[in-house]
């Protein structure tokens, strides 16, 4: 395993230029917007507005801070999303329109490229010792605003925003916070081929 640190987070311009994106992780490693596998962002979202269209990218979005935003995404009703709503999985190529609630916001971003790869985003409140499964081919845990200290082969602190990146043979960590926090569980799947 082996720890990311909100500090050496690497910032760009959003694809339609709409604002900034904090890059967390992205495979293959130095891919850009166009030729990655999978990506874990985030971004401050400053004024309502279009999102970027990604084609063949499925995309996963949580509020990290601010009062919520509402997602029009085509062909489903409007979502209202806060701090407290579970990740919202959508396709990040077909349009989709935010509107913020009440001032800025920074959310969290997941995408995996479609037939490639596949993922999920889990949102914990933990307060207590909590078993955390891998089961994934990448597994990575993003505490929001507390310190969690993670037991596995050897125990290491992540701090809030840092990223704890865990391979495959990492099957079970256990998370214990110093307060309660809020904790983002993200599993990504290779995609299964027949050659």
């Amino acid at each position: 395993m082996r720890i990311l640190r909100a500090a050496e987070y690497r910032s760009m311009p959003w694809k339609n230029g709409g604002g900034v994106t904090t890059e967390v992780a992205v495979s293959p490693a130095g891919a850009g917007l166009d030729d990655f596998d999978w990506r874990v962002s985030m971004a401050r979202v400053e004024g309502g507005g279009p999102f970027s269209g990604f084609a063949g990218v499925d995309r996963t979005l949580a509020v990290l801070q601010g009062e919520g935003i509402v997602l029009d995404i085509a062909g489903r009703p409007p979502a209202e999303m806060t701090r407290t709503s579970a990740p919202l999985a959508f396709p990040a190529d077909v349009p989709t329109q935010a509107t913020l609630i009440a001032g800025p916001i920074t959310d969290l971003n997941v995408m995996t490229r479609r037939g490639r790869m596949t993922h999920t985003v889990e949102r914990l409140l933990v307060s207590a010792p909590t078993e955390v499964q891998s089961a994934a081919d990448t597994t990575l845990i993003l505490p929001l605003d507390g310190d969690v200290m993670v037991a596995g082969a050897a125990a290491v602190r992540i701090g809030p925003l840092d990223t704890l990146f865990l391979e495959p043979d990492a099957r079970q960590m256990r998370l214990t916070p110093a307060r309660k926090t809020t904790v983002f569980v993200i599993r990504i799947n290779r995609v299964a081929t027949d050659d």
